[in-house]
């Protein structure tokens, strides 16, 4: 490795480390592990990234999409008149609406009980916790027993930084994940793109999530 490119790569990694306690999330099943089924008792399993459809999508505002449900139809996480919000630190409120089950509350509260049941996101991506349809139950975001399932969104993490510091230093191909505008070169504004997405959260398709680690 020539002097200018380790250069280069420390420079990378010094405004990363400044900011990498902001770090949060993005789209849903990054390293497309299965990480999108929540499961409602009463309507059963809920699909994050349905085959058809947009499925769902985090930023640090909102959530937006459907969640596909066998036995219910679509629920969406972004209607007209309710919405699911993120207060940027992965806490979610607010509604979806399903056609078939109505309004369904990501942040309910339980009368004479002070314990949070509401829907978070941590610092890994993953969801946790209760939603209240008052048609059709609870629903949870993860369980390992009797099985395991769980819903996981985009973070950019160390790991991306390795995997774009290592294609920034060898590649100018476009097909390269390094390059994240696509520009067939491989520079410094790819790396704001991806210091952009590690203080929100990083796009849908993901690329740098896709090299086998």
């Amino acid at each position: 490795m020539n002097r200018k490119k380790m250069l280069q790569l420390l420079s990378i990694l010094a405004v990363l480390v400044l900011i990498i306690s902001s770090a949060s999330a993005e789209n849903i099943d990054p390293y497309e592990d299965g990480s999108q089924y929540g499961y409602g008792e009463n309507v059963g399993w809920l699909n994050f990234e349905a085959n058809q459809g947009p499925g769902v999508t985090v930023s640090g505002e909102k959530l937006t999409g459907f969640v596909w449900g066998e036995n219910i139809g679509w629920i969406n996480l972004s209607p007209v008149y309710g919405g699911v919000f993120n207060d940027g630190a992965g806490n979610l409120s607010g509604y979806a609406w399903g056609e078939n089950v109505g309004w369904i509350n990501f942040n309910p509260q339980v009368l004479g009980d002070d314990a949070h049941y509401g829907v978070t996101i941590d610092r890994e991506g993953n969801f946790s916790g209760w939603a209240w349809g008052e048609n059709i139950g609870w629903i949870h975001f993860q369980s390992v027993e009797p099985v395991p399932y769980k819903v996981r969104a985009c973070v950019v993490t160390l790991e991306d930084v390795a995997n774009f510091a290592i294609f920034w230093l060898v590649s100018g191909d476009w097909l390269i994940p390094a390059d994240l505008n696509q520009s067939s070169n491989v520079d410094f504004v790819d790396y704001s793109i991806l210091a952009s997405y590690w203080l929100d959260y990083c796009p849908d398709g993901w690329r740098l999530k896709l090299i086998p680690r």
